[in-house]
């Protein structure tokens, strides 16, 4: 049986009756005022974290989400788009798309400022988004990604990041949140499709995933949150040692890729304390005195080469939030 087929009847099952343990890890639910949260929403909370963020919104955006579940993150972004159609919600899995309405209708009863047409869930794969180019502004995904297989398995996370490309319009943003392992996992578990679909053996190392996110164009990645997601212990899982797998939130931005590379930012940032009122790389990034910048990685590597006691760049916090020097 193909891991695609597996993802299909574990996700099948999980729409007819909510999976405590699939994916999901402790958080607390986002709060909007005036949102109720239909009860049902919160038990089919499938994912790793979180992709809606506030800093991400805009009045008159057009949304995509790609593996509705139940629909949770589909009514948080109709809270921002607030108009029909300003969500569109992709799933292949008939029995979630059918549960997902009826969580909508329910959550049309408990707010009544939301409308279930300001959400459109289509039968799409991920793989073939049904979109046409350049239409949304903001896509997301929610633990779907890592059970994609990479370029050692068939790399069809390539294909998958590469329609989120092609659907986004210039400067869209694509929010992800998905598992990675501190190393590659081993093959004998990569082939695990139960694993797999559980989003336990698919995880590619964060190097990896953001190497597959810059390949297909987004110039512009920030990474927003790293927290221990799930431990795949020696004792039940095929492996040597005990492996700490992560959960991460990123952002991508379609902006061209500079010729250098992609701009990542994990929540670096530069401090000038010199005499003048700025620093200036001749690089084009300008540095106030005493204000820290947040800056990409590239930009805190090239400024700590320069190898100056008035500038001082700190480490990765693994939360940013954007602007800064690129």
């Amino acid at each position: 049986m193909s891991y695609h087929t597996t993802v299909h009847n574990v996700y099948k099952k999980a729409a007819e009756a909510p999976q405590a343990s699939l994916c999901c890890v402790p958080q607390s639910p986002l709060y909007l005022p005036e949102l109720t949260v239909p009860e049902i929403m919160h038990a089919m909370n499938y994912g790793c974290g979180s992709t809606v963020h506030p800093d991400d919104m805009s009045p008159g955006q057009r949304a995509l989400y790609v593996g509705v579940g139940g629909g949770l993150e589909a009514l948080q972004l109709a809270y921002f788009t607030r108009t029909p159609g300003g969500v569109i919600a992709v799933d292949p899995v008939k029995e979630m798309r059918d549960v997902a309405k009826e969580n909508l209708e329910e959550a049309a009863r408990l707010n009544p400022w939301f409308d279930p047409s300001f959400v459109t869930i289509c039968d799409g794969d991920a793989l073939e988004l049904p979109v046409p180019d350049d239409s949304v502004d903001f896509a997301a995904q929610n633990c779907l990604f890592n059970i994609f297989t990479t370029a050692e398995d068939g790399n069809d996370l390539a294909q998958a990041l590469a329609e989120m490309h092609r659907v986004l319009r210039p400067a869209g943003r694509l929010a992800m949140s998905d598992p990675v392992a501190p190393q590659p996992l081993p093959v004998e578990l990569r082939q695990d499709a139960g694993l797999r679909a559980a989003c336990l053996s698919g995880c590619p190392t964060l190097e990896h995933y953001l190497s597959e996110i810059t390949a297909v164009g987004f110039g512009t990645i920030m990474i927003r949150s790293r927290r221990p997601y799930r431990l795949l212990d020696h004792k039940r899982y095929p492996v040597d040692q005990d492996i700490l797998l992560e959960s991460v939130e990123v952002t991508a931005i379609k902006t061209p890729m500079p010729s250098d590379g992609a701009c990542i930012f994990t929540g670096r940032m530069a401090i000038y304390s010199g005499s003048d009122e700025t620093f200036d790389d001749g690089q084009g990034h300008i540095l106030p005195a005493g204000m820290p910048m947040p800056v990409c990685d590239k930009t805190a590597t090239a400024l700590e080469l320069l190898e100056r006691p008035d500038l001082k760049v700190t480490p990765s916090t693994w939360h940013d939030s954007g602007g800064g020097c690129c």
